[in-house]
């Protein structure tokens, strides 16, 4: 689990295909890895990934095709800068929200512009993603946590204060950069939960139960 708190910038030292699958390594002298051991987790521009390797000031993890295609990873190149957080401890502060590094879809920054000292930006997201995503709700962007200020449809905008400029990738973001999206947690499990009984139901290629209409049938609406 993470907080969506960036705590150090990084850069792809390299990324090979190993087996069938994907190598990661990622240098960042930035982040203290004193604490770091291996088989722990670090989310990687919002991705959870295992460490499977350690050096001075750098990690490697393995990436499986499913993460490659379901995520912005596969079109990182060597020297890319990536936002790093590690796993949540107990003793740690909730400073966003909580996160858990399995990214929901990948969304599509429409436009920017300057609001004061801060950047509002304007984000699409997959049609499928949309119900989840509220005015005022928390939503995880490469791995950084923001706070949604509106909705229309399938798209949405952030606020993105000085500090978080500085502190993570999202300031290089022009339009038609492609991002991680992981959704509030919370409005996952809501929403299974409400379907109660027929949350077993095969829908394999079937849109979500949860419509107004199921709502209503139920009170809920």
């Amino acid at each position: 689990m993470f907080t969506g708190i960036i705590e150090a910038l990084g850069t792809v030292a390299d990324l090979q295909l190993r087996g069938g699958e994907w190598r990661l390594s990622v240098s960042s002298p930035a982040l203290d890895f004193s604490d770091v051991v291996l088989g722990d987790s670090i989310a990687v521009n919002g991705v959870c990934l295992t460490v499977t390797r350690l050096g001075p000031a750098q990690f490697e993890a393995d990436v499986s095709n499913e993460t490659m295609q379901l995520t912005t990873l596969h079109s990182l190149s060597k020297g890319a800068t990536l936002n790093l957080e590690k796993a949540l401890t107990p003793t740690k502060r909730l400073g966003g929200h909580i996160v858990s590094g399995h990214v929901d879809g990948v969304g599509e920054l429409i436009d920017r512009r300057p609001d004061g000292a801060s950047v509002r930006m304007n984000f699409r997201a997959p049609k499928a993603l949309a119900r989840y995503i509220a005015q005022k709700g928390s939503i995880c962007i490469d791995g950084t946590s923001l706070t949604v200020n509106t909705v229309n449809g399938a798209t949405f905008s952030v606020n993105i204060i000085p500090h978080t400029q500085a502190q993570t990738i999202i300031q290089d973001y022009r339009p038609g950069q492609q991002v991680n999206l992981e959704v509030d947690l919370i409005s996952r499990y809501l929403e299974r939960l409400m379907q109660g009984d027929h949350a077993a139901d095969e829908t394999e290629g079937e849109a979500s139960k949860l419509t107004h209409a199921f709502l209503a049938e139920r009170g809920f609406a």
